[in-house]
């Protein structure tokens, strides 16, 4: 067992004046075998009335509204939790030729949807040299995290929360939602039910990337026995030392916080973590992010989950 105080700060700020921001957040870690919230302090500007619900993919979603004036928003989160440093559990070994899927279950007809890319003669000559019909659904997973890990390079700064798929494969490095995003395309190509899984990765003693920040890694399912993590970025079965936050097909299902406001300002976004480990060790990152406009959909759907929440 291994205890984490994990602080998170996403702080907007604004050039003049906005009004009537609608926010969703999912930074709320479930109870599971492998974690338990020991305290979680919520703090927000103007202190707001936060509307919980569970969305689509099981995540614990919030909504709030901050209706008056204001040039800075502030969503603080101090969360104390316990993970389970255990060992990997001894996986089934189903070929993946005779993996039998649920053809009811729409959630993993929606996780083998890769969506169409550019590169994909890249995806299939990937493909061909790690699948074989004969290999388990472990043994695939695993060997696509290892081409992931030894074939991109880890750099901060080269892509932001918007770059597709194909742009990764263009620069051939990235962060940990590029090299997530890429390994759920190597998977669902192989009609492997895969999902995004967006959280912290807490500081290991031999060192691993990303340490102390948010994090991303990947899900996949097998048959009969359920979901197993693995994280390209560091290539390795997900431990103890990840807190999961939420699931979803991609990073947009995930966003730890988004919204919308009224105003002609422009909005400056950046994130703080500091992850402390149970010996006092403490990791810090705090990173400005880029940000586009936010989309009128993207706006609409946020709004449209908030009014949906007060009815």
């Amino acid at each position: 067992m291994a205890v984490f105080k994990i602080h998170h700060i996403t702080k907007y700020e604004y050039n003049q004046p906005v009004k009537e921001s609608v926010n969703e957040i999912k930074i709320y870690p479930a109870n599971s075998a492998t974690q338990q919230v020991l305290e979680h302090h919520l703090q927000i500007t103007g202190n707001p009335e936060v509307l919980l619900f569970t969305d689509y993919w099981g995540n614990k979603v919030g909504n709030f509204n901050l209706l008056r004036p204001h040039k800075e928003l502030l969503i603080e989160s101090k969360l104390l939790i316990q993970t389970a440093a255990e060992d990997l559990p001894s996986l089934p070994v189903i070929p993946i030729r005779e993996a039998v899927f649920d053809p009811l279950d729409l959630q993993l007809l929606v996780y083998v949807q890769s969506g169409k890319i550019i590169a994909q003669s890249f995806i299939d000559a990937v493909i061909e040299k790690i699948y074989d019909p004969k290999k388990s659904i472990v043994d695939i997973a695993f060997e696509c995290s290892g081409y992931v890990f030894e074939n991109f390079s880890y750099i901060k700064g080269i892509t932001t929360i918007e770059t597709t798929v194909d742009e990764i494969i263009e620069h051939q490095s990235g962060v940990c939602q590029d090299f997530a995003h890429l390994l759920l395309v190597l998977l669902r190509t192989m009609r492997i039910p895969a999902r995004y899984v967006s959280g912290y990765i807490c500081p290991n003693k031999n060192g691993m990337r990303g340490e102390g920040a948010t994090h991303a890694w990947v899900e996949f399912y097998i048959p009969e026995y359920g979901w197993v993590g693995i994280d390209p970025t560091n290539n390795v079965w997900v431990s103890g030392h990840h807190v999961k936050l939420s699931v979803g097909r991609g990073f947009i299902d995930c966003t730890p916080a988004k919204g919308t406001f009224k105003g002609p300002a422009q909005q400056f976004l950046s994130v703080y973590v500091s992850v402390g480990y149970e010996d006092g060790v403490v990791f810090e990152e705090n990173n400005a992010v880029m940000l586009e406009k936010t989309s009128e959909k993207l706006s609409q759907q946020i709004i449209d989950n908030f009014a949906a929440q007060q009815q």
